[in-house]
């Protein structure tokens, strides 16, 4: 029985480890940064509110957001998530806190890469993403803490893979949260 339980741990310590990987391949270009006001502690906050949402796209051919994929649908479910945990609760009148978020991504950007031939700089495609959070304080209007995620963006990516994403920075995003 013992060896039969420990042949079950070792084949699930496998399969967590190659899903850990492909995770970790698939968000491995994420940067994650954040800052809070001095003192700023979550725990004091216990309701938020929404204030507002945005989508900046520079996308001429539809290539990054996968077809029937709502980001910020998926965005705001996540931040709605993960503000949970921290013990606060959404309402509608009178929040503690209020909530913005904005996206941006640029499939157009371009960067240096050096040619390894020439060894000159050449320009390259580069498509670049970003995500912002900001919680402001209800009472006087004054951002309280604030967090960027920016990454690589390629296009073509499916929807698992983007849900992937997305979870994958507003959860790092807001584990970084001071709470007491």
């Amino acid at each position: 029985m013992i060896r039969k339980c420990l042949a079950v741990a070792l084949a699930m310590l496998s399969v967590a480890a190659v899903l850990n990987g492909c995770t970790n391949a698939l968000t491995s270009d994420i940067d994650i940064d954040s800052q809070a006001a001095p003192g700023f502690q979550v725990s004091a906050y216990n309701t938020y509110s929404w204030l507002a949402a945005a989508q900046i796209l520079n996308d001429p051919d539809g290539q990054w957001e996968p077809r029937g994929f709502d980001a910020d649908a998926q965005i705001q479910f996540l931040i709605n998530r993960e503000l949970r945990k921290h013990g606060t609760t959404e309402v509608s009148a009178n929040p503690d806190l209020f909530v913005a978020y904005i996206a941006g991504v640029d499939m157009e950007a371009l960067d240096l890469d050096e040619d390894a031939e020439s060894e000159l700089d050449m320009m390259k495609s580069s498509p670049q993403g970003a995500l912002m959070i900001l919680l402001i304080d209800a009472r006087n209007g004054r951002a309280v803490w604030g967090a960027l995620a920016t990454g690589d963006v390629e296009g073509r990516r499916n929807e698992e893979e983007a849900r992937a994403r997305l979870d994958f920075a507003v959860t790092q995003m807001l584990a970084r949260l001071p709470s007491a």
